[in-house]
């Protein structure tokens, strides 16, 4: 093992100028971090005490997948990246990313602590922090069977706020995490006879989404960013397993012909196909007299599709 003053050295050295002595440092406490998570955290969680102005991009490599044994340790980490991760209101993607890699990481052993570290900057009426969202949003696909119990007041809370929304970049992480929890639902349902948990079913959240879907589909889905249009698509797709039967056979052919328009407006139409094929499955779940209604619509569209492939 190396000992105290090797890592002090490498953690002061985390800032120097020179990329290739970051680069390596960055690599040599990952290896470390892996067989000496507790003195490493707590070696960085002192300097970083110490010296607040630097940032954390070295301490979310050195933070190990299994950090399951440590306690008192991590919940002090966890404050520190979420301090860090929101101290600023301006996007800092570098640090800020890495602070909201480090939540992720620790979420997936102790999702409670991180969950309720960040709920507690996701309050009513107030828009929160990128990174809070784009965090809780990680959280759902790292820790699914974690993060479910938390989806419906996330929700319950989110929703109000989407009306108060403006900027394109709140746009993109809001529906990117709509559909990431949509994701988390459908995949621990797929999975519900492993976790034998009877009590989570779609109806649960079917109210919320319905509530979701107006704003997207009547709003953001017209926006003039192709990135936001795209993730609004990529979250309808998602969503549309969720919503009640009654909701998704009446909004059916808005709803296709909406997803169709876009392939004329997108380079990439990977997305949009994807959507198609979630809505397309969850309207055959609910009735087959819907789909046949689209048909005509439905053909035309994708053979353009597949014909520049051949």
């Amino acid at each position: 093992a190396a000992p105290p003053y090797v890592l002090q050295a490498l953690v002061e050295a985390a800032n120097d100028r020179d990329p290739a002595v970051q680069e390596q440092v960055r690599r040599s406490m990952a290896t470390l971090g892996k067989r000496k998570p507790e003195k490493v955290l707590a070696l960085c969680h002192a300097y970083l005490v110490k010296h607040p102005k630097v940032r954390l991009r070295h301490l979310s490599d050195s933070v190990p997948q299994h950090v399951g044994h440590l306690n008192t340790l991590f919940k002090s980490v966890v404050s520190l990246a979420s301090d860090e991760m929101t101290r600023s209101k301006d996007m800092v993607s570098e640090w800020q990313q890495a602070a909201s890699n480090i939540l992720v990481v620790v979420g997936n052993k102790h999702i409670e602590d991180v969950t309720e570290e960040m709920l507690s900057k996701f309050q009513p009426g107030v828009l929160p922090h990128f990174f809070v969202v784009q965090t809780l949003s990680r959280l759902s696909l790292s820790n699914v069977c974690g993060m479910v119990p938390f989806l419906k007041p996330v929700l319950i809370t989110m929703l109000p706020m989407l009306g108060m929304v403006k900027q394109d970049k709140m746009k993109w992480v809001f529906s990117s995490a709509l559909s990431h929890f949509s994701s988390c639902i459908l995949e621990y349902l797929a999975n519900v006879e492993k976790i034998s948990d009877c009590t989570v079913n779609k109806s649960m959240i079917s109210s919320e989404i319905s509530t979701a879907y107006n704003i997207l589909f009547c709003n953001w889905l017209q926006s003039r960013d192709l990135k936001v249009r795209l993730t609004v698509a990529e979250a309808l797709g998602s969503m549309s397993a969720l919503m009640a039967p009654e909701k998704l056979e009446e909004q059916f052919p808005r709803l296709v012909s909406a997803i169709l328009a876009l392939y004329k407006k997108s380079p990439e139409p990977h997305i949009i196909s994807k959507s198609l094929c979630q809505i397309l499955d969850a309207s055959s779940n609910v009735s087959t007299r819907v789909l046949e209604s689209q048909v005509a619509s439905l053909l035309p569209a994708l053979h353009q599709q597949v014909l520049p492939s051949c």
